[in-house]
Parts: C-alpha cells; structure tokens; sequence
C-alpha cells in the first residue's frame, strides 16, 4: 500500500481559545494530505481535474477519532493512503502523529467523480433545457468509471506506488 507523509507545523491560527487545535482544521489538513498524496503518486490533481474534464472529487463522509490534542507549536506528521477502492468511490486514510504517538485518526470517503459536462446539464436545468438526450447519445453511464476515467486512473496509479 502506498503510503505518503506531510509535516505539519500547527500555527497559533489553528488553534482555539482552548489553545488547542480547532477540530475542522484536521478536516483541511485531511484535504491537503490527499492533494499530496495523488501528487506523490504521479497524479497531481490540478492536472487529473484539467485532463478528464471534472470539477471536483467530492467527500460524501468524513470522519475523525481524536485521540491526542495538538497545540501551538506541534509538529505533527500526516500518513495518508487509500484504504480501499469501491465501484465509484474510495477510502483515504489520515494518521496523524505527534512525537511518535498517534493523535488523530481520520477517514474521508470520495465519490468518483463530477463532471463539468453534469455541471452544464444542472444548469441548463435552470435555463428549461433538457440534457437527458446528450447524455443518451453516449452510452456511457456517469455513475461508473470506466477505463480512462479518473478513479481508474488514480487506483491504477497508487496501487503501483
């Protein structure tokens, strides 16, 4: 399993009145560490978006077991990998550690893809134009990658890492 690390220097920003780490900023780092990790795996994500047309890998489900706090100061370090490949979707998985010791333990599920052509027909939508018959014409089902597609790439690519 391929597996990427980032270090973190949690900035005085990051932190609450508490002086602890505010719990939606793992949520951000969650979002850069896996920006990092497709990067490190030949896949930059600014250029996988630009080559397949899509807009976005949107997270359906986020979770985060917060085991150690972190505060102004901490140097954490981020292991990222992707858990598990499903029929349009996958699971990356966030560790973060603080002096060797496990301080969060995260989860963000993403759906395949959207495409900027889906985009188009929501908003045509809202211009009463119909896009069922140009998706017909296709014959691709948009629910599913297909080879060539973003997921399968991105699968393709990590699992070879």
């Amino acid at each position: 399993m391929f597996v990427n690390r980032k270090r973190i220097l949690v900035e005085f920003a990051d932190c609450d009145p508490a002086e602890i780490v505010f719990y939606a900023n793992y949520f951000r780092w969650f979002d850069d560490c896996t920006t990092a990790l497709f990067a490190a795996a030949g896949i930059p994500i600014q250029k996988l978006f630009k080559s397949h047309r899509i807009v976005g890998i949107p997270i359906v489900d986020a979770r985060a077991r917060f085991l150690l706090p972190s505060t102004y100061g901490d140097e954490l370090e981020a292991e990222s990998s992707v858990t598990e490949w499903r029929k349009s979707s996958f699971v990356v998985t966030h560790k973060f550690f603080r002096e060797g010791e496990l301080a969060l333990e995260g989860h963000g599920f993403g759906r395949s893809s959207i495409r900027q052509s889906r985009i188009g027909c929501k908003r045509s939508l809202f211009r009463r134009r119909s896009c069922r018959s140009s998706r017909r014409s296709k014959n691709v089902d948009p629910t599913r990658p297909h080879e060539g597609s973003p997921l399968t790439l991105a699968k393709t690519s990590v699992a070879r890492g």
